[in-house]
């Protein structure tokens, strides 16, 4: 009988990738219901209840943040840390530095949604984020980088899979679009 030189499933931290799939759903869940919401707000303006935090201005922002920051974000770390493992056959480098990045990103969107219904924002479309809250998004994908392609380093196949081939292009392009983005006056 062939032996399989993959690792045994429980030997893969799939802790980190069940936490991002979790935050993914609960922040897809109220970014949508926030999208709603400012929908119903543009036929019936009174909805905010004269609130400043939940007038159509403050909330779009919200809404896009969580269903674009929170919901895919979070759902491309899982799954880049799931692949990652299983077509490495690698468990993931770094597990401290892989929950940093969790709670890093997790708690970057919070404090991004909290800033804009407070008003404070860029006023820049997908770049509302205040510079404090960019420059920690930026450190927590870095750190993201430094655990994939360590893991990458570590594997245990010959070669690379194609897919994580995509997804390190795909780390690499969205750290050059958000730290350029960001940097434009």
């Amino acid at each position: 009988m062939a032996q399989s030189s993959a690792l045994p499933v429980e030997q893969y931290n799939f802790d980190i990738v069940r936490k991002f799939m979790i935050v993914a759903m609960v922040y897809g869940l109220i970014g949508m219901t926030v999208g709603v919401y400012i929908a119903c707000e543009l036929a019936w303006p009174s909805l905010n209840f004269d609130i400043p935090a939940l007038t159509f201005g403050r909330l779009r922002p919200v809404h896009t943040s969580l269903v674009i920051f929170g919901f895919g974000g979070s759902a491309l770390f899982a799954t880049a840390y799931y692949i990652v493992q299983r077509t490495c056959q690698a468990r993931l480098a770094f597990p401290w530095l892989a929950e940093f990045t969790f709670w890093g990103w997790t708690a970057g969107v919070a404090l991004g949604v909290i800033t804009y219904m407070a008003g404070f924002s860029q006023g820049r479309e997908y770049a509302e984020f205040e510079w404090p809250l960019d420059i920690a998004i930026t450190l927590v994908w870095v750190c993201y980088i430094v655990v994939y392609v360590e893991t990458l380093r570590r594997r245990s196949q010959p070669h690379i899979y194609v897919a994580n081939w995509f997804f390190l292009s795909f780390l690499l392009a969205v750290a050059l679009l958000h730290i350029f983005n960001n940097l434009a006056v």
